[in-house]
């Protein structure tokens, strides 16, 4: 693809912003104009997803963006994060726009509360089938799929826990992460309370306040701006058979994500290389399960293999898939996985907190359960 990521800009990140969703997006939009080298007068496009509150033609009032020729807004929450970029690319490439921003700002955790019942979704043709049996929130959705993926392949609470563990380990050392210099042990873990069995406490991200922008333009204006650029060598998403949101529990088999498989096969055709040329893996981590999925999913290791692939440090720094050494968000913030891309410009660029040696490509995926997108970043 002939787009770069070349600007990266985010707010603080709290459980209390004190401040509208729309100031939160206004900040994080003009930090990451800020590391571009660019002005909001040279943006012609703004993309965000659904579940923001903030339109975009709000955004560019309060930027002072004179004029938009590309706006767009992807589906399904979490999941669109990386199509975001894609969509920012694709109007780069097409010419619709020059300079694009990816946006996602919103307070929740001292606002509107994703993780809660939310009882005027019951109404939706898909969550009729599930709520009535009590599956109200994404914990309880997810833990019907982990329960089952448990007896299929042996996985105990303790191989979920060992990805928070790794999580919180790297949060604990990024000042930015709202865990900074605070670690857990796998024992933190088990004696964490039960949220949804078989899902504990510690196996669920955060709900956090904050805002993430994110600059595309082409290569070739890459270039010619101050920061090394992270290109975008591949981005796509995924639908799978049977899908639903948060609910996919009917097709044959319980324990996979084939809309992650989609995504998949899509990258790796794309960027033309393969799970063994990955040097960073940025993944979704919403509820501690899906990892291990996605893992799966995504060609690292066979299936059920997951929970021996963890067990053998491979996702530690120093290991042969280092795993989100923001922290992610069970440890960093929980952006809808946003700040997750930006880690991966970090990364590409070699200034992250966390600087995993001679990175030369990133995968970053958005969320799982639903309808999702992945991104492969790399050297211009």
């Amino acid at each position: 693809m002939n787009a770069a990521i070349v600007g990266i800009g985010a707010t603080d990140f709290s459980k209390d912003s004190g401040r509208s969703e729309l100031q939160l997006a206004a900040e994080a939009v003009r930090a990451a104009l800020d590391d571009a080298g660019l002005e909001p007068s040279d943006v012609d496009g703004l993309v965000s997803f659904t579940m923001d509150t903030n339109a975009e033609i709000a955004v560019a009032r309060e930027l002072g963006i004179p004029e938009l020729t590309f706006f767009s807004r992807v589906h399904y929450g979490g999941g669109a994060a990386c199509a975001t970029v894609q969509q920012a690319a694709m109007a780069v490439e097409t010419g619709a726009a020059k300079v694009v921003v990816c946006y996602r700002a919103f307070n929740e955790r001292s606002g509107h509360r994703f993780g809660q019942v939310q009882t005027a979704a019951a109404a939706n043709i898909d969550n009729s089938w599930s709520y009535p049996m009590g599956l109200g929130t994404p914990a309880a959705m997810v833990a019907m799929f982990a329960r089952r993926y448990m007896h299929e392949y042996g996985a105990t609470s303790e191989d979920f826990g060992r990805i928070a563990v790794i999580d919180r380990k790297h949060a604990a050392t990024n000042p930015h992460a709202w865990f900074h210099d605070r670690p857990i042990t796998l024992d933190d873990h088990q004696a964490s309370r039960w949220i949804a069995e078989p899902l504990r406490l510690l196996d669920c991200c955060q709900e956090s306040d904050g805002g993430v922008a994110l600059v595309v333009t082409s290569a070739e204006r890459a270039r010619d701006l101050p920061n090394k650029p992270a290109h975008v060598k591949a981005a796509t998403q995924g639908s799978g058979v049977d899908q639903f949101t948060m609910t996919s529990y009917y097709r044959d088999d319980l324990t996979r994500l084939p809309e992650m498989g989609v995504v998949a096969r899509g990258l790796w055709e794309k960027s033309g290389i393969g799970p063994s040329d990955v040097d960073v893996a940025v993944l979704y981590d919403h509820f501690t399960p899906f990892v291990l999925v996605q893992l799966e999913e995504l060609g690292f290791c066979g299936r059920g293999e997951a929970k021996d692939f963890i067990k053998s440090g491979a996702l530690e720094l120093d290991g042969t898939l280092p795993l989100n050494p923001h922290g992610g968000q069970l440890g960093e913030a929980y952006l809808h996985g946003m700040n997750g891309i930006a880690e991966g410009v970090r990364q590409v660029r070699g200034t992250a907190v966390n600087q995993v040696a001679d990175v030369e490509h990133v995968l970053v995926t958005a969320g799982t359960g639903v309808p999702t997108s992945g991104l492969v970043l790399g050297q211009l």
